[in-house]
């Protein structure tokens, strides 16, 4: 299309220049007065009589001469001349308009395909995913969650083996999976439970049927057989926070730098859920343990069995529900249940990937200590902070952003939810902020 335009300007340069050419031509193209054999020729110092003299009358055998004043050729020239520019500046000005709307258009493109890039290689997208089932195998879909068949569920686990248990969860057991051209896959298996079971079941389909997030794991799809309930689920390759900071490695796949990009990962899925989503998610069972961890160590949220949907202003006597050590005050004494709970969650979180201690640690077998009331005392203090870090981690960041991270797990931890950021705030601080970001990895 500009190519077009712009060898269109110099077409209509040219048919602008016979405007103003035309009256020289005719002038020029005129025939001079025939003068008469016999008439003597004039001298050098003689003049032609002026145009006022030349006789209006033609004479015979003489064709008539048509004069042309010199002030009406300059008009004629001029009022070609203003035309000639006026629309070679249309023009000029058409084309400017047109190369910046598609210069603003290319911009537009060039950010919509940006964001597209980021979320499109974390798994958003479920049709190369679920390409890789047989569609011999689908009973049928619910929403946008394929129901899987119970048989196929059966060979891809080896009938459920326990060597294939790769975690627990409060209904039952996780499984890996493997379909075919090995292609894995998590599968919690659900069975009884009664009507809490239930409505969790139903629960996880409906939010993550509609959610997607490339902090948040993708629902592959469901299949029911009898009292038993399934989920399948992407596989996370390097499981659950929890069971990287607390199980046989104790943390040490975890670097200073990784456990930051932890912290955003899990803040962006937050600001998704309480910012993004039309109604509002509150997921009331923010743990470590419902944080699983892909090859990379990205994070995304899971188990979405107590989500609750429809607003952030505040429930009132909400059936508690949670795990110890993450519940917050608000909610665990007066059942008001805000977007603030899942913050106060956040920050028990970022505590355990800052100390590496677990959110209640048993001092005895009748009492009990939370990491926040063990910890609040030392973290506004620097001088005794250094020396509640995870020893992993010790002495591998700038003491700068040590303090920064441990002032955010404060603010987030305050009894008084009101006291309490925005997730949103904390994405923003930690975009702008090394300590929080990906930066390094």
């Amino acid at each position: 299309m500009e190519m077009n335009l712009l060898f269109i300007i110099p077409i209509l340069v040219s048919c602008s220049f016979p405007l103003f050419t035309l009256p020289i031509h005719a002038l020029t193209t005129t025939h001079p007065p025939l003068s008469s054999m016999d008439d003597p020729p004039l001298l050098p110092t003689e003049k032609k009589p002026p145009f006022s003299q030349i006789p209006t009358a033609p004479s015979p055998g003489v064709s008539e001469i048509r004069v042309i004043h010199h002030e009406d050729l300059n008009k004629k020239i001029l009022v070609a001349l203003i035309v000639a520019s006026s629309l070679l500046a249309a023009i000029l000005l058409l084309l400017s308009c047109f190369w910046i709307y598609r210069l603003k258009s290319s911009k537009t493109s060039n950010m919509k395909k940006t964001q597209q890039s980021q979320d499109v290689p974390k798994g958003l997208s479920l049709g190369p995913i679920l390409d890789k089932f047989n569609p011999l195998r689908m009973a049928g879909k619910k929403g946008s969650v394929t129901v899987i068949e119970y048989e196929w569920l059966v060979s891809a686990t080896n009938g459920f083996h326990e060597d294939n248990i790769i975690g627990h969860g409060e209904f039952g057991s996780v499984y890996k999976a493997c379909f075919n051209d090995h292609f894995l896959a998590a599968v919690k298996r659900i069975h009884g439970g009664g009507p809490d079971a239930q409505r969790a079941f139903e629960n996880e389909i409906n939010c993550l049927s509609r959610v997607q997030h490339q902090n948040i794991v993708n629902l592959l799809g469901y299949c029911i057989h009898g009292e038993t309930r399934f989920l399948v689920y992407e596989m996370m390759h390097n499981g659950s926070l929890e069971s990287q900071l607390h199980g046989p490695s104790h943390g040490t796949g975890l670097s200073w730098q990784h456990r930051m990009k932890i912290a955003l990962d899990i803040a962006r899925g937050l600001e998704y859920l309480h910012e993004r989503c039309s109604p509002p998610v509150i997921h009331r069972d923010l743990k470590s343990s419902n944080i699983l961890l892909g090859s990379t160590f990205n994070a995304k949220l899971s188990d979405f069995g107590l989500a609750i949907t429809g607003g952030i202003n505040g429930k009132n006597n909400v059936k508690l529900s949670g795990t110890l050590g993450y519940v917050a005050p608000e909610y665990l004494l007066d059942g008001k249940l805000t977007d603030k709970s899942d913050v106060y969650a956040f920050g028990v979180v970022l505590l355990e990937l800052l100390i590496g201690r677990k959110p209640v640690e048993k001092m005895s077998p009748s009492q009990c200590q939370s990491i926040v009331t063990w910890a609040m005392p030392q973290l506004t203090d620097r001088s005794k902070l250094p020396n509640i870090v995870d020893p992993v981690i010790r002495d591998t960041m700038d003491l700068k952003h040590l303090y920064q991270v441990a002032a955010v797990a404060v603010l987030c931890v305050q009894p008084e939810p009101s006291y309490r950021p925005l997730i949103t705030m904390f994405c923003i601080r930690s975009s702008h902020s090394y300590p929080l970001s990906s930066e390094g990895l």
